[in-house]
């Protein structure tokens, strides 16, 4: 098996070769049996990493322990599911599954656009197969996934890391490989329209359903790490800033920034220039987010390790492609050229220029402090930490700005809005705004990110939430039909606009659970058999810890009993399990109650068994159900923006009137809340009182990682380790003894000995980079914003004088009107 799984890489990468050349040959010589040659030695691509990913799986499930990868993640114990899913598990076998999941998603490709993009089809090929041959290279004669041991045969393997034997992390990893393969396709077609001169709308047509379809994986995949962070590492979070999330945030914003940008193009004409570099920077850093979390140049509890002959590689690659693909962007120049200007600053591509340099400068921004720490251990030799302080330092105002333009963006028209329309569109949403920040600040909500995320969630929500009922009004004039039906009928006929909002929707929800963490409730507590505690309106209760074993681990569990404004709701079970193999790295079983509210978040840090005694972290998160709830609803509207027409249309031809709404009030009643009933009161007199922990320890438990040098380099208060806990203990010592910030974060640096331990680097010397950068690229930004409008409109003024007349009203008017139908 070993030898025919090496074998199958080897033909690979040779059929891949003959792709490339043949198709790139067939198009020169204009020859079709060629190009359908290269078309079909694709596909064959797709069929021979089918048959290598089912030997690999094949060898998990036999147990083939004498193939190293094998051995390294699997062993007997493991149950199916997970000896399956343990291909991607690991640096080989991730490489591997990235090359199949590119040749399936290739193959589909170039099925679906072989006859409307013939003259592109053979780049489109050659592209493909050349990033395949890539990453095949790699695996036959680096990092091959069928390697076996040369002398004894292990009898049993190592076993799968113990945090990724986790439901989320079997989807995780594959939902961001797809989005992350799939962003290769929209390069592809963009560097074969670049070669062939083939620069008009057609190839953004190819490419626009890919890119939604691999930034909706994308966003999956980054909302399950999510999901998996929170449940599995046990500290109370979702979101670290760890440099493998980052990896994957990256080509999100560009992706983003392209969604929106395209629109431009494809009604004005404009920012031709731009959608190809973001089509090429998206697929750029893909691949630099890939390098990051495989070559070993980031510190990371998700990363790898370390790979100095991979980062090479990586290198060089990384290299080709930004020299090729904009040595190809500037030769084309001249058939680049926008045919249209900015009108007015009050316009919807203004608003849509605005929000792609923010999200640019976002991703820029991420890039350098996750990338920082390595650059200064190149310049100093002493590596940093940049933690989450630092990136929420920048990162929650520009996520404010992005939710504020969701909601004015909408709100403009195209080409110039005059004032009576910005008083008709902007009075409701803006009315609701600041209705919803002023009753926040009368109910007592003085916290102002937070409270100010509520106000522009608000705005956001009306402004979808008008244009849907003024739509739906205009059709149900037209039709006769009642609102609701009207509504579904609008959806139908405007997909991607309607099917857009519905993401932005999505987006505000999200915002919400982020605006929650403003509230969050975290405390820790040492707990006795029959001692209980009380945080916020939840009171928990030790009623013992208890041992069990599958032969796999062993489970220590603590069961507490939980109660809520003195109504016992039931027992919640935080565990800690200790794999055999992986012992030395015990998972953290997180007890969660969910509720739209909040969450009741129970974690075991420690515990004694000789007396039953349980230290429990009580965490209450607030709304952060809203960000799984709002990712549903991103993917809805991401689904209908997909839909064929004939979805709908099939859809209306069978509804009577009135069915619809019908329809979504049983749905409405099927999801309505019921209320539940709670059990009797129970008091305890064995009650222990929480010690709040003063907000200057608080702080400086977020501005000090953990040094255990296995955590990944968490935040010492939200790392769940022995060390983190001792770290802790010694911060609120410190306190204690009446050291100011500035001293304790001088006292771990003199410990250490660098500034290695802190979440931020001190704004001095090099350091001061880190600050000032953010602050130059922002600046830069605005510059050059401004310079490129000032430049489109002084353009069209002196079309207009060359013209020498004034612009027509009636064709000014109808151009509005076409331009308000395009939507």
């Amino acid at each position: 098996m070993p030898v025919l799984g090496t074998s199958l890489l080897l033909v690979t990468f040779v059929v891949s070769a003959y792709a490339a050349a043949v198709s790139v040959a067939g198009a020169r010589r204009r020859s079709r049996r060629l190009i359908e040659s290269g078309v079909g030695a694709y596909y064959l691509t797709a069929a021979l990493m089918t048959v290598a990913s089912g030997v690999l799986v094949h060898a998990f499930v036999t147990g083939d322990y004498a193939i190293k990868y094998v051995h390294h993640y699997s062993d007997s114990a493991q149950p199916l599911f997970y000896k399956m899913t343990s291909y991607w598990g690991g640096l080989d076998g991730s490489i591997m599954f990235w090359v199949f999941l590119l040749a399936l998603f290739g193959s589909s490709a170039i099925y679906f656009n072989r006859e409307r993009h013939r003259e592109l089809i053979p780049y489109v090929v050659a592209t493909i197969a050349i990033v395949q041959m890539f990453f095949l290279f790699m695996m036959v004669i680096h990092k091959n996934p069928f390697e076996t041991y040369l002398t004894q045969t292990p009898t049993d393997g190592r076993g799968l890391n113990p945090l990724l034997q986790n439901p989320y992390m079997v989807i995780h990893p594959p939902s961001l490989y797809i989005g992350f393969v799939g962003m290769t396709i929209p390069f592809a077609f963009g560097i074969a329209a670049l070669v062939t001169g083939y620069l008009d709308d057609a190839w953004l047509r190819a490419v626009r359903r890919w890119t939604m379809v691999s930034w909706l994986f994308l966003s999956f995949g980054l909302t399950l790490g999510m999901i998996w962070a929170y449940e599995e590492l046990g500290w109370g979070g979702f979101w670290g800033w760890d440099p493998v999330e980052n990896a994957g945030l990256l080509p999100w914003f560009t992706a983003t920034a392209f969604l929106h940008s395209v629109m431009v193009q494809e009604r004005r004409g404009m920012l031709r220039v731009w959608n190809v570099s973001l089509v090429i920077l998206t697929f750029f850093l893909t691949i630099f987010g890939t390098f990051m979390t495989r070559s070993g140049v980031v510190q990371s509890v998700h990363a790898f390790g370390e790979d100095r002959q991979l980062a090479w590689m990586f290198t060089i690659f990384m290299t080709a492609i930004l020299t090729f693909s904009f040595a190809l962007v500037i030769y084309r120049l001249p058939l680049l050229r926008a045919r249209n200007d900015l009108d007015s600053w009050a316009s919807r591509e203004a608003a849509f220029l605005v929000n792609n340099w923010i999200l640019l400068f976002a991703a820029f921004f991420v890039l350098f402090a996750t990338m920082f720490p390595t650059l200064s251990e190149a310049v100093r030799g002493e590596r940093l930490t940049v933690g989450p302080p630092f990136f929420n330092k920048w990162m929650l105002p520009i996520g404010l700005l992005l939710l504020l333009l969701t909601g004015i963006g909408p709100l403009l028209a195209w080409r110039k809005s005059t004032l009576s329309n910005l008083q008709y569109q902007f009075t409701w949403p803006v009315l609701f705004g600041v209705a919803t920040g002023a009753a926040l600040y009368a109910l007592g909500i003085r916290l102002w990110v937070s409270g100010l995320c509520f106000a522009l969630c608000a705005f956001v929500t009306v402004t979808v939430a008008q244009e849907f009922v003024r739509g739906a009004r205009v059709r149900k004039s037209a039709t006769g039909t009642d609102l609701v039906t009207a509504m579904i009928g609008l959806v139908g006929r405007s997909r991607r606009r309607y099917g857009g909002y519905i993401v932005h929707l999505g987006i505000v929800l999200m915002f919400l659970g982020f605006a929650g963490q403003g509230y969050k409730v975290d405390e820790q507590v040492l707990l006795k058999p029959g001692q209980q505690a009380t945080v916020g309106r939840f009171t928990v209760r030790n009623d013992g810890v208890k041992v069990s074993d599958d032969g796999q681990k062993q489970m220590i569990t603590g069961h507490v009993a939980v109660f809520e404004d003195g109504k016992a709701l039931g027992t919640m079970y935080p565990a800690k399990w200790f794999f055999r193999k992986h012992e030395e790295e015990p998972t953290t079983e997180v007890a969660i109650r969910r509720s739209p509210a909040e969450d009741l978040y129970l974690v075991l840090p420690a515990f004694e068994l000789s007396d039953q005694s349980a230290t429990l972290q009580v965490v209450i998160n607030p709304l952060v159900n809203w960000i799984w709830i709002g990712f549903g609803v991103l993917a809805l509207g991401t689904g209908i923006a997909l839909l064929p027409e004939s979805a709908f249309a099939f859809a209306a031809a069978r509804a009577p009137q009135g069915a619809a709404t019908a329809t979504m009030l049983l749905l409405l009643a099927g999801l309505w809340p019921v209320p539940v009933r709670a059990a009797q009161h129970v008091e305890n007199a064995q009650t222990v009182i929480v010690t709040p922990r003063t907000p200057l320890e608080r702080d400086l438990q977020r501005s000090i990682v953990c040094m255990c040098g296995t955590c990944g380099r968490q935040l010492v208060a939200e790392c769940t380790c022995g060390t983190a806990a001792q770290m802790r203990e010694e911060i609120a010592g410190l306190v204690k003894k009446g050291m100011a910030r500035d001293q304790v974060l001088q006292y771990y640096i003199a410990k250490f000995g660098s500034q290695e331990p802190l979440a931020a680097p001190i704004d001095e010397g090099f350091n001061r980079l880190a600050w000032l950068l953010p602050y130059l690229l922002g600046a830069a930004g605005i510059v050059v914003l401004g310079t490129v409008a000032v430049r489109w409109s002084r353009r069209q003024q002196r079309s207009d004088l060359q013209e020498g007349a004034a612009p027509d009203p009636e064709l000014e008017a109808r151009l509005d009107d076409e331009l308000r139908d395009l939507d």
